[in-house]
């Protein structure tokens, strides 16, 4: 195949047709062959239970509320496990970790309608104009209002375009650069102390913690210049409101969750969340991220963030659902698939995931599920993970094809509806699983969507008061909401200003966490920092975006800086060989002015072309489980004379 070919089949990824009939195959070597629902379904009930006790399911942060809600009670009750977890492993746990760690709450504090309002936002390690593009119109309205904007990326970003101060820190210095603001904070007598005196523990060894972290230090380890340190500091304090925003370039580290608490921990500084105006906002990737966890797709936390561990909390679910719940926490995604490794997870559900491509170092991720006993998948495409189930369901799409709920960044429930027919006989989430329950003993009969959100409602008091019909009234509703009748502030955690101790309730700790730089150093032989995002015109594995055509769409490229593509002797088009401690691939290369030396780029969309996954190091927070995606070493070999330029 020709340079040029090359080239023209990056631009066009592979495309996948969608699903229709369910597919089982007869031994893990022999071909799909198409098979009615009965079997498929028979076959499923058989390969799940003979996998209790060693079974997980992950869910879909794409799906709606009320599947996410069926499939964590599928898994509870059906199976008898919390081993249930999403993608939100990959992308925002560190977040829900950190922020409940600080406010006993893992969702973001504000409105997308307070960025418009507020007079300061910093955008830290986020691409939002690229990766999360309707945030980000509200970023606009916010800067046309008078709003500062401050940007701190390793790249200067199309986000950073926009702002009033890029500080194009190194990869893996978020917490050297967060404590010397919060240093230099303190320092100049601008630290809230009435707050931080009314609201807050651990004040003194947070003081004690950020004073080594001078600007002169800082600026050292960082990469940004003393003076933009100082100039983000006074700003961030000294505005009367400010929001804090971030997003994977955050939490996709080894010490992700250390990475959110060192920035919660300058809102607590200076009294900037509780507020109108003044919060944190992790923003989310997915349409129902958010959701999936707050329905219970995750291992720790029952439907409404509720604990698993609280016997009062597991009275309430078993006297609803007439089963016992354990009194531990389950399995974790990453865990799951330490667990496949190990042999003790034998079987597994996977609803409209990709895990094969989008899981870190994605060879050893398809190993691991290779070993699995038993696979279903349930999805609208034949993924690579599809390709590699026992049984493949095809489901209805979330969008346009299935009526529900899903929760976005700002906690806004809203309502989605059916407005097409599926294809073939692809079936709803809902009414597969409880098919499949009603095989493996459990008698579930929902009349409707409606159905399982009042059940939720019933349950969760976060979400008692949304019925369909207030959430079509309001155009959404942000949880909590507890009342029928009345509604909550758009921001959260306004107890921490309350003068009265007794309605304040438990003071919101500072994070005491340490600088702790990438797992996967650079060296002679390994010289360059790989990063990694997202394109504006795709999304995740590129799935559900590949077979759309886009003009924005140049497939997967590695990106370089003018300096080091002068210095490999490349150009643009130019096919490389990229090689990390983990795997090696082609691709061609790219060259971009937001990148400074030493730093190259690659996203993650076109897996099928270019696998940057095989690159990525799976070296995960201990307390979230996220991979480190940000941070890779990796080293560029010229492999031709030379290539034909895109441009």
């Amino acid at each position: 195949m020709s340079q040029r070919q090359r080239n023209r089949r990056d631009r066009n990824p592979k495309t996948y047709t969608r699903l229709t009939h369910p597919l089982v195959r007869d031994s893990r070597d022999a071909p799909f062959r198409p098979a009615t629902w009965d079997e498929a379904l028979d076959r499923t009930a058989r390969g799940l239970a003979a996998a209790r006790g060693a079974f997980g399911l992950f869910s879909c942060a794409r799906a709606t509320n009320e599947m996410n809600y069926v499939a964590q009670k599928f898994a509870r009750v059906v199976m008898g496990t919390h081993n249930v977890d999403s993608c939100n492993r990959t992308c925002h746990a560190p977040s829900v970790a950190g922020l409940s760690a600080a406010f006993g709450s893992g969702g973001g504090t504000s409105s997308y309608e307070e960025v418009e309002h507020t007079d300061l936002i910093v955008m830290w390690g986020s691409n939002a104009r690229f990766a999360h593009p309707i945030f980000f119109q509200h970023v606009l309205k916010g800067i046309r209002a008078g709003a500062r904007m401050y940007a701190v990326d390793p790249r200067r970003t199309s986000t950073a375009e926009w702002a009033e101060s890029w500080l194009g820190l190194n990869v893996g210095t978020d917490i050297p650069l967060a404590h010397a603001i919060g240093r230099e904070i303190i320092h100049a007598g601008l630290a809230n102390e009435a707050f931080i005196e009314r609201a807050t523990t651990g004040y003194a060894e947070y003081r004690a913690l950020v004073e080594p972290w001078t600007l002169s230090l800082a600026e050292k380890v960082t990469g940004v210049p003393a003076a933009a340190i100082r100039d983000l500091a006074h700003a961030y304090a000294r505005a009367e409101r400010a929001q804090l925003c971030w997003t994977l370039g955050i939490t996709e580290h080894h010490n992700g969750t250390d990475n959110v608490r060192a920035l919660i921990n300058l809102s607590l500084l200076t009294g900037h969340v509780g507020r109108y105006g003044s919060g944190l906002q992790p923003l989310r990737g997915q349409n129902n991220v958010q959701g999936g966890g707050d329905m219970g797709a995750i291992p720790n936390r029952l439907p409404g963030f509720q604990d698993v561990l609280d016997p009062e909390v597991r009275l309430k679910f078993e006297s609803a659902w007439d089963t016992v719940i354990q009194p531990h926490h389950g399995l974790t995604l990453t865990e799951m698939f330490e667990a496949m490794e190990e042999g003790s997870l034998r079987a597994v559900y996977c609803i409209g995931e990709n895990p094969a491509q989008s899981e870190a170092d994605s060879e050893q991720a398809i190993r691991r599920l290779r070993t699995l006993d038993f696979l279903v998948v349930q999805d609208i495409f034949l993924t690579k993970t599809a390709e590699l189930a026992d049984v493949v369901l095809p489901a209805t799409a979330g969008w346009a094809e299935t009526d529900g709920t899903t929760t976005n960044s700002e906690r806004r429930v809203q309502r989605v509806r059916r407005a097409v027919t599926p294809p073939g006989t692809a079936r709803e989430d809902i009414d597969i699983l409880c098919d499949l329950a009603t095989r493996l003993g459990h008698e579930w009969k929902y009349a409707d969507a409606e159905a399982v959100w009042n059940e939720l409602r019933s349950l969760s008091p976060d979400h008692n008061g949304m019925t369909y019909a207030r959430l079509e009234e309001h155009q959404g509703i942000q949880w909590p909401c507890p009342s029928t009748v009345a509604l909550e502030p758009t921001y959260l955690h306004g107890r921490l200003w309350e003068p009265d101790p007794a309605l304040r309730g438990l003071p919101a700790p500072f994070g005491i966490v340490a600088h702790d730089p990438p797992v996967d150093l650079t060296d002679e032989e390994y010289p360059i920092r790989l990063t990694t995002g997202r394109r504006l015109d795709s999304y995740n594995t590129g799935v559900q975006t590949g077979g759309y055509a886009s003009p924005l769409r140049r497939g997967e490229s590695v990106e370089l800086c003018p300096e080091d593509a002068e210095r490999y002797g490349v150009v643009v088009g130019e096919e490389v060989r990229v090689t990390s401690r983990r795997g090696s691939l082609l691709a061609p290369v790219w060259v971009d002015t937001a990148l400074r030396p030493g730093l190259a780029f690659m996203s993650f969309h076109f897996p099928d072309e270019v696998d940057t996954n095989q690159l990525t190091i799976e070296a995960n927070c201990p307390i979230a489980g996220t991979a480190e995606f940000k941070a890779s070493a990796i080293r560029i070999e010229k492999v031709s004379t030379g290539g034909p330029a895109l441009r």
